[in-house]
């Protein structure tokens, strides 16, 4: 192995007035991380633009030389889980969430609480699967948590816009239905049978026996289906044949898949409490020691490695900085000290990124930029972290150069 790319999920971050002014990865102690900082290069990175917020998809597949325009996510996610996809089919990443009502269209939560368990997620995909009738095959998946993806067979226009309040436009509480993005008769019948499909699973969700459990314990009900990254067309991609990846997502499998990688995953536990973080840190602790092992046995069959963990993004999502600087601290110390020592008596390029900054006081993706850290180089940053990242040589850089910038294209 000749090079190896980490991406920190939503790892960047803005001044937190929890952790006085200043940012997770500022306050983290991450010596290792420090250490390849102070023995490699930096400079920052706008994985679009400055005026784009990135998703982790169009942002990824830009880091590995893709058009963004392109990036329909649903097609990655439903290739990640495992679904079969022919020409004109329909795939949508979904998430379960909370809505008052059809009438109002206001969000309570986008994700349900965030603490559907994986045995209720499965459930009521089941139901939908069962008792909403659209005139066309479909298949709804529950994947992690709160996520799914859903696929209607068929011949369907992906030129509609989301369901969804965060990526559906002006975020204003409430949602939007779909809406036919041209003049044709598909596009037009398309958003129509994706509005029906929420109509529908509203009615069948509000009733269910898991949602009126939820709602006798306190929790947010699942009575919502959201909609995004529509795609109808499995995309062509560079190819990346000599690298493995490891991961257990089904968005980066899908794009590793996509990409030629080979996929090294392992099937991730059950959420079967309400114990969020607490499940978060079994699979970060399992998908670490994974990782390491990995590595240690496939190094010398493969060219370049990817590797992202996703446990980075989550606090920033629910304005839990301290989390995020936990979270950092154990990739830091589990699996960035084995780094070090590996790439001591292996001679190996590190590349370590955010696909995105998700500030924990915004809740959400932001355009501000991410660190870009290059091991080995000669600069004088010390950390890695935001501030530091401006400092180093490699200056400003944006997604599309990333490959060259970094020189995990030679």
């Amino acid at each position: 192995m000749k090079k190896i790319l980490i991406v920190l999920d939503g790892a960047g971050d803005l001044p937190v007035k929890a952790l006085g002014g200043k940012t997770p990865l500022e306050v983290a102690n991450t010596s290792n991380l420090d250490y390849l900082a102070k023995n490699g290069k930096m400079g920052y990175m706008y994985p679009i633009s400055e005026k784009v917020v990135p998703g982790s998809d169009n942002a990824l597949i830009t880091l590995f030389g893709n058009d963004p325009r392109k990036c329909r996510r649903g097609i990655y996610e439903a290739v990640g889980a495992g679904l079969s996809l022919s020409r004109g089919d329909l795939a949508i990443r979904t998430n379960f969430g909370t809505i008052d009502d059809l009438k109002s269209k206001g969000v309570i939560d986008r994700r349900a609480g965030r603490n559907l368990t994986s045995d209720e997620a499965r459930e009521l995909a089941d139901v939908l699967n069962k008792k909403v009738k659209l005139g066309r095959k479909f298949e709804f998946k529950s994947t992690v948590q709160h996520r799914g993806v859903l696929v209607i067979r068929g011949g369907l226009s992906d030129n509609v816009s989301n369901i969804d309040n965060e990526w559906g436009g002006k975020d204003d509480g409430k949602f939007r239905y779909s809406r036919p993005l041209d003049e044709s008769a598909n596009s037009e019948y398309t958003a129509n049978l994706l509005n029906d499909f929420v109509d529908q699973s509203f009615k069948i969700l509000k009733n269910h026996n898991v949602n009126f459990k939820r709602a006798k314990k306190g929790l947010k009900v699942a009575n919502m289906v959201f909609m995004r990254g529509i795609g109808s067309e499995i995309p062509k991609m560079k190819s990346y044949r000599s690298w493995m990846s490891i991961n257990s997502m089904p968005l980066e499998i899908g794009i590793a898949k996509l990409s030629g990688m080979k996929v090294f995953s392992f099937e991730l536990p059950k959420m079967k409490s309400r114990d969020i973080y607490g499940h978060l840190h079994r699979k970060l602790e399992m998908k670490i020691k994974f990782a390491i092992k990995t590595i240690k046995e496939n190094h010398e069959d493969f060219i370049g490695c990817y590797l992202h963990f996703k446990e980075t993004d989550v606090p920033g999502h629910d304005n839990r900085p301290l989390d995020k600087k936990k979270m950092l601290e154990i990739i830091d110390k589990k699996f960035f000290g084995f780094l070090r020592k590996f790439v001591e008596k292996n001679p190996i390029k590190v590349v370590v990124t955010s696909d995105h900054s998700t500030p924990c006081e915004l809740k959400k993706h932001s355009s501000d930029p991410v660190p870009v850290l290059v091991y080995p180089g000669d600069d004088d940053c010390e950390r890695f972290c935001e501030k530091e990242a401006k400092k180093g040589s490699l200056g400003k850089i944006y997604g599309k150069d990333f490959l060259k910038k970094t020189g995990l294209n030679g």
